[in-house]
């Protein structure tokens, strides 16, 4: 296919749309049919990459409107509502932290005073991972940081570069489960979950059905790359180097304790938002604005609106498209009813795998943890809407193999954005080696640890 899958991928994708648009699809209203054709080209255009996501989706999105499929208030309704503003808010705070030098601080005592070992490295990978998704609501940034802190220690250890590269690798793999634990910890795909169910869930909430399943997911994780990404040979910690790296940041400045302040405000109002009433977009929205106040912030300027990624933005709220206007159209439905059996596994377990199956199987073929979300979840919830079970059951579950999924790097952009000389190092072959082992453990998150753990909370 080679430099020819652009093309290929623009003919495939308008080819399957005439066919669709073209013929009678019984039981389907002729809205839902535009609708489905336009959506499987989008999803094909992803697939193939035949442009960067942002211009398929904002294609997507005004063939929507020309083709009067629905009115541009439920198209673009991402907009109306607090998710959009919890990412963009987020993607300000983690710029914030990262420029303040407030995360290298944090990763360089944590470095100084655990690490003694190329086992300890890995750990401490993830352990760091956790740290900050605290205060960087975002993976990419939080991996980018952690990689540079990493670089350090690999350079004054002499690490060979074979033991580097799994590092890097290290780094980037810890930010898949690991962001799964706080609804902030992926900013751009935890809060679309809880969007598609339909429902509310609060900070605590989350982390109430998610943090404990994620956490056991992400202490298998970390044993499973210890195991499969052994030294090539004992190193010894040079901590002199990574000494004078934070002794060359200084005594914490004004910038950096306002960005304190802030984050600590904004992680307090996080976890009582059940109390305060504030949704956390909102929260995170107010407390980015206010990182740019005169006096009491100074930390945002008018060139950290360069670190929020439209594209994102665009593709975000295409993929949520899919979700709502295939469910007014009746695209959902249809899918749902002609896909799918024609009956729900009504024990848990077994519908717990089927949902993972389905949402693994889509996942690699299409490669897009948003876009898959955008079409498996709406048509899980069609799915198990006879058995009237709480609509976080389906969405989560499918969230949680979805996102916890890749094989290959481009399946999931935590991995993709890592890979290479200049960021993590590592190549498809490591992601292969840890990928296909970790099915099995997409398995064990869904069936044996979330089923019992919110039967055992009164969710299902």
């Amino acid at each position: 296919m080679g430099k020819n899958k652009p093309l290929i991928g623009l003919v495939l994708g308008i080819a399957v749309a005439a066919a669709i648009a073209g013929v009678n699809i019984d039981g389907l209203s002729r809205a839902g049919q535009i609708c489905m054709a336009l959506s499987f080209m989008t999803v094909i255009f992803w697939g193939f990459q035949i442009a960067q996501s942002g211009y398929i989706s904002g294609l997507y999105l005004v063939l929507l409107v020309v083709f009067n499929v629905e009115k541009p208030a439920m198209i673009f309704s991402t907009w109306t509502g607090t998710l959009m503003y919890l990412i963009i808010g987020a993607y300000l705070i983690a710029g914030a932290v990262k420029d303040s030098g407030l995360g290298e601080r944090i990763a360089y005592k944590f470095i100084i005073s655990y690490v003694t070992s190329f086992k300890s490295i890995i750990v401490a990978s993830f352990v760091l991972t956790f740290i900050l998704s605290l205060l960087i609501p975002h993976p990419w940034p939080r991996a980018f940081l952690i990689m540079s802190v990493m670089a350090v220690v690999i350079k004054s250890a002499a690490i060979p570069r074979e033991d580097a590269v799994k590092i890097g690798f290290s780094v980037f793999a810890a930010s898949v489960p690991v962001s799964l634990i706080f609804l902030t910890g992926d900013a751009a795909i935890s809060p679309l979950a809880v969007s598609l169910s339909g429902q509310q869930l609060g900070w605590l909430g989350w982390f109430k059905l998610m943090g404990p399943p994620s956490i056991v997911v992400s202490i298998i994780t970390c044993f499973m790359v210890v195991a499969l990404f052994k030294p090539s040979k004992e190193i010894s910690i040079n901590k002199e180097e990574m000494r004078a790296k934070l002794a060359a940041l200084g005594p914490m400045g004004a910038k950096e304790k306002r960005a304190a302040f802030w984050i600590g405000l904004a992680i307090v109002l996080w976890m009582t938002d059940t109390l305060h009433g504030i949704d956390v977009g909102w929260v995170t929205f107010f407390i980015a604005m206010a990182m740019s106040m005169p006096k009491i912030g100074d930390v945002l300027t008018p060139a950290s609106w360069a670190g929020v990624p439209i594209h994102v933005l665009l593709f975000l709220t295409a993929a949520v498209a899919i979700g709502r206007v295939g469910g007014t159209t009746g695209m959902n439905a249809w899918i749902a009813q002609t896909v799918l059996p024609a009956s729900v596994p009504e024990n848990p377990y077994v519908l717990a795998a089927f949902i993972a199956t389905v949402s693994i199987v889509i996942h690699m073929l299409l490669g897009s943890v948003i876009a898959v979300m955008g079409i498996v979840i709406p048509a899980m919830l069609t799915f198990t809407k006879p058995m009237g079970v709480n609509t976080l059951i389906p969405a989560l579950l499918a969230y949680s193999a979805v996102a916890s999924h890749y094989v290959l790097p481009f399946q999931h952009l935590n991995m993709l954005v890592g890979m290479g000389e200049s960021n993590g190092m590592y190549t498809q072959k490591e992601t292969i080696r840890l990928g296909v082992p970790f099915i099995v453990v997409i398995y064990i998150m869904t069936v044996v640890l979330e089923v019992p753990y919110w039967k055992l909370l009164g969710l299902w």
